[in-house]
């Protein structure tokens, strides 16, 4: 992506986390129940266990136009140093994550195990596999016994009945009585920072996967290969 754009989205973004600091309270539904359902939003997702009673959580969705074995790709690769984010790449690394976001699958990170760690950031503690099943389900844990900080981060993929993915997103939150902890895990500034960033990544990873699953159903023209020349056997010019 050209510099001036990185600029322009970067400006973009952070006059949308500003607003969002600013009107926390009138927002605040919008922004934890973005794209989801009722339904949705109340369900019980596998990884919510490992945080039993949240400060704060939240349920993002979109329906992707392609079926979850094309969205997962993008999914997997998620990570500083892996494929980055989707999101306003100048925001992070004005914080210093040294992200590069790709828009293309890469082969090198498509394999997580439980309890491989994923980084946000290069200085930050890293989040845990806590749980993962390919096309389905992607959890990331982390947590501080020292100051009681906790959250999960997690991406769920149901297939729906037009062979679609309805991408989901769910985070969870709980904070030590520290003021650094609140300020980090806690909702004041991390809930609508993460809104702002949670959206854009969102779009991103739908624009991406549906125009992967448009270039997979595409019909492909046969293969021009060799086509051997018919020889008439019957047809031989007999020798005197």
């Amino acid at each position: 992506m050209a510099r001036s754009a990185v600029i322009r989205q970067s400006l973009g973004g952070a006059v949308l986390i500003a607003t969002h600091v600013i009107l926390t309270k009138p927002l605040r539904r919008r922004r934890t129940t973005w794209g989801a359902t009722a339904t949705e939003a109340a369900a019980a997702l596998p990884g919510d266990e490992l945080i039993p009673h949240p400060a704060w959580r939240y349920t993002h969705a979109v329906t992707v136009d392609a079926p979850p074995e094309v969205v997962w790709p993008w999914i997997v690769q998620l990570g500083q140093g892996r494929g980055g984010f989707y999101s306003y790449v100048g925001l992070e690394n004005l914080i210093g994550c040294r992200v590069r976001n790709t828009d293309k699958v890469l082969r090198d990170y498509q394999n997580l195990d439980t309890g491989d760690e994923v980084r946000l950031h290069p200085k930050a503690p890293p989040l845990t596999v806590a749980s993962v099943e390919p096309n389905a389900r992607l959890v990331l844990h982390a947590r501080d016994p020292r100051t009681g900080d906790a959250s999960i981060w997690a991406f769920h993929l149901l297939r729906d009945q037009a062979g679609r993915t309805r991408l989901i997103e769910r985070g969870c939150s709980s904070c030590g009585p520290g003021l650094v902890s609140r300020l980090f895990f806690g909702p004041l500034l991390m809930e609508p920072i993460g809104f702002v960033m949670s959206r854009k990544m969102l779009l991103t990873i739908r624009a991406l996967a549906s125009a992967a699953g448009t270039e997979a159903a595409r019909p492909r023209p046969p293969r021009r290969g060799f086509v051997p020349r018919r020889i008439d056997l019957g047809r031989r010019r007999e020798c005197g």
